[in-house]
C-alpha cells in the first residue's frame, strides 16, 4: 500500500467501504475459519475443510492440506517457523513454514480438540479428558483430568501447563520426578485457558458470561463478570499487558500490571461502533494497538488509551467476524463465520 493512509475517526460515521478495505485483497475462501495465527509476516489460517491457508506479506494466498476432516485447534511454536495443529481425524500434527507436515500422534477415532506449544520443544495435545505431554526429552507423559479439556496453555518458560476443564484449572509443574498437577477450583465449566505474560495470573473463560482468574503465589480468586454474553475470544496486548476479551459492545482490556492484576480495578473499553458484539480480537504485536471484529461484520481500530477514539478499517457489513490476526508488521487478516476474508495492510499506519 502507498503512503498516506490514514484512518479518520469520522470514518465510523460514513458509509461505503473505507480507504483500507478499497485497497484490501478480498476473498470467499469457501470453507469456515477456526482460527490463525502469524509466523513473522505470514498469515496462517486453519480451515474447517481440514486445509491451511497461508497468505505472505503481499496477501498472496496458498493452501495446504493437512487434515482429512476439520482443524479443530492450532498453536505457533514459539521461536520456530513451525505450528501445530489438532483435528477430528485424531491426527495430532506439526506443520514447518515451509508446508512440510509431520504426524507426531494418532488417535483414531477420536478429536485431537485442543493443541499446545511451549519452549524447550515442550508440546500437548487434549483428547477428551486426556493430555499428551510431549517432552522435550520424547517423552510423551498421559494426564488426566475429571471432564474434557476446555483449553490448553503453556506458560511464557514452558516449565507448566494450564489445563481448563469442569470445576477448574489445573497446573502441571515439571518437577525432577515428572509432571505434578496443582488444581485451581472454580465452580463452572470452564472452556479456555491462558497464562498472563509473566506467569503470575492464569485466567480462563467460562461456559457462563464471564472470566475467572487465580493469582497464582496465593490462589487468590480474580472474577471478571458482567459481560452481556460468553467470551470466546481474547489477545494479550500491549506493554501493560491488558487482556483484551470479546463477549461485549466494546472490546474489554483488563490490567495484569502490578501485585493484585485486575483486583478492584475497571477494565478498559474501547473499540466502540454500531450496537452489536464484539466476537474477535487481536492486538498488534509490540505495539498499544487492539482490533475488534463485530457481529455484523465491522472491524474497529483502537490505540489502548481510555481517551482514543476508535476508527473504522472495515465497514461492510457481513457475516459476524470470527477469526482476526496481525502481524509485527501489520498485516491484518479478518475473516467472518461464511469464509469471506479480509487481508489488509495496515503498516503505513
Amino acid at each position: 500500500m502507498s503512503g498516506g493512509l490514514t484512518l479518520d475517526p469520522s470514518s465510523l460515521l460514513g458509509s461505503g467501504p473505507t480507504q483500507i478495505e478499497r485497497r484490501a485483497r478480498h476473498m470467499d475462501i469457501g470453507a469456515v475459519p477456526v482460527c490463525a495465527g502469524a509466523l513473522g509476516e505470514t498469515i496462517w489460517l486453519a480451515c474447517g475443510d481440514g486445509q491451511l491457508r497461508v497468505f505472505g506479506p503481499d496477501g498472496a494466498m496458498t493452501p495446504h492440506k493437512a487434515h482429512r476432516g476439520a482443524i479443530l485447534s492450532m498453536a505457533m511454536v514459539p521461536g520456530e517457523d513451525a505450528l501445530l495443529t489438532g483435528g477430528d481425524d485424531g491426527r495430532f500434527l506439526r506443520v514447518a513454514g515451509d508446508g512440510t507436515v509431520a504426524e507426531l500422534a494418532h488417535h483414531p477415532r477420536r478429536w485431537v480438540d485442543h493443541v499446545a506449544a511451549g519452549t524447550g520443544g515442550r508440546i500437548a495435545c487434549s483428547v477428551g479428558r486426556a493430555v499428551h505431554l510431549h517432552d522435550g526429552d520424547g517423552q510423551v507423559h498421559a494426564l488426566d483430568h475429571p471432564s474434557t479439556a476446555g483449553g490448553l496453555a503453556f506458560d511464557a518458560k514452558g516449565g507448566r501447563l494450564a489445563v481448563a476443564h469442569y470445576g477448574g484449572v489445573t497446573i502441571w509443574s515439571k518437577e525432577k520426578r515428572g509432571w505434578k498437577p496443582a488444581t485451581l477450583k472454580w465452580a463452572g465449566s470452564h472452556t479456555g485457558v491462558t497464562f498472563s505474560p509473566d506467569g503470575r495470573f492464569v485466567v480462563s473463560t467460562m461456559q457462563e458470561n464471564a472470566m475467572h482468574g487465580w493469582r497464582l503465589r496465593d490462589k487468590a480468586d480474580l472474577r471478571m463478570s458482567g459481560y452481556p454474553s460468553r467470551v470466546k475470544g481474547w489477545a494479550w496486548a500491549g506493554a501493560l499487558p491488558w487482556l483484551a476479551t470479546t463477549g461485549a459492545d466494546q472490546a474489554i482490556l483488563w490490567p495484569f500490571d502490578g501485585i493484585k492484576g485486575p483486583m478492584g480495578r475497571s477494565p478498559l473499553q474501547l473499540c466502540w461502533s454500531v450496537p452489536s458484539l464484539v466476537t474477535a480480537v487481536a492486538a498488534v504485536p509490540g505495539r498499544e494497538i487492539v482490533l475488534a471484529g463485530f457481529a455484523t461484520g465491522q472491524v474497529v481500530f483502537s490505540e489502548i488509551d481510555a481517551m482514543a477514539e476508535p476508527r473504522m478499517v472495515k465497514r461492510s457489513a457481513g457475516a459476524p467476524v470470527i477469526v482476526l490476526t496481525c502481524t509485527p508488521g501489520g498485516r491484518l487478516l479478518a475473516a467472518d463465520e461464511d469464509g469471506c476474508m479480509l487481508w489488509a495492510d495496515l503498516s503505513a499506519i
